[in-house]
């Protein structure tokens, strides 16, 4: 992985990252960009997926004052604020059909105009985008434009699952715990061997989110100087399948989020039609359970 990031890097050449939820997608993309020519230029990250379809033009592409209702002054859009270096485009594959036409263009072109203006502005700007879904099918199904993905994927970098890559575990681990004993000013933190060894058996569906989120949570319980196994909180695969009345309203409500997820690879439209909900209230609810995607 960390030789195929290498040999990306220096390029100028757009990116397409694939992987599962927390697999570390937006790290590799900040990677990427740190080791290119474009290093000392900007990084600008967004959740395409995220953005409501009425203001996806708007972000993306800026707009002049009096263009509509709330527009009143000018706005940079995303593509200028990367002028000269990278747009992260996260959650690619949940860009509304309508608007992959307008995004296609600027990334054939070059050329965009803000929204309500004439006069067209011409971006230099590489392109890395991600996501969990796979792309060839929402093609295929019709939900995602051939053209614009011929476009994105010069270069294909897939990121494993943590469980497929467990060399990482050790390592990883060692970063949060350092990263988090100094955040809350703790004292310096080791793992009991006990622990470390738990967590390289632990199959991790959360991936490096998960990991991470342990981790920090393992320091804020854990007394003295050492982690332990009954710190990290791992859930026992056994366990995993908990009762629905054994949970709470918000428990089910996320358990039942992030299967609906699950089930359409990340697919928000899809997930929100099949739980009876807006992309906006899916969203909010996305944000109020900590579920992301990178």
């Amino acid at each position: 992985m960390l030789r195929l990031i290498t040999n990306v890097g220096p390029s100028d050449a757009n990116v397409l990252i694939t992987g599962e939820h927390g697999s570390g997608k937006e790290v590799v993309a900040r990677t990427l960009h740190a080791l290119s020519s474009r290093a000392s230029r900007p990084l600008v990250a967004v959740n395409t997926g995220g953005l409501p379809e009425g203001i996806f033009e708007s972000e993306l592409f800026g707009h002049v004052k009096g263009a509509f209702t709330d527009a009143r002054t000018d706005r940079i859009g995303r593509f200028e604020l990367a002028h000269g270096g990278t747009l992260f485009l996260d959650e690619i594959a949940n860009v509304p059909l309508s608007q992959q036409a307008k995004l296609l263009r600027v990334l054939e072109s070059g050329e965009m105009e803000r929204v309500g203006s004439s006069q067209t502005r011409r971006v230099d700007v590489r392109i890395i985008s991600a996501t969990n879904a796979h792309l060839n099918a929402e093609v295929d199904a019709g939900r995602f434009r051939q053209d614009l993905l011929f476009r994105l994927n010069t270069v294909e970098v897939h990121v494993p699952p943590l469980r497929e890559r467990r060399q990482d575990i050790s390592q990883l681990a060692m970063y949060f715990l350092n990263r988090y004993a100094e955040r809350y000013r703790k004292p310096a933190k080791t793992l009991d061997p006990s622990a470390m060894q738990a967590m390289l058996e632990y199959s991790w569906p959360g991936n490096v989110r998960e990991l991470d989120h342990a981790i920090e949570r393992a320091v804020l319980l854990s007394s003295g100087d050492l982690v332990r196994v009954s710190d990290l909180s791992l859930r026992n695969p056994r366990e995993s399948t908990q009762r629905m009345e054994d949970l709470s309203l918000e428990e089910v409500e996320s358990l039942l989020i992030r299967k609906a997820i699950d089930r359409y690879g990340g697919n928000i439209s899809q997930a929100a039609d099949a739980l009876g909900l807006s992309r906006s209230a899916l969203y909010r609810r996305l944000q109020k359970y900590g579920i992301g995607s990178s």
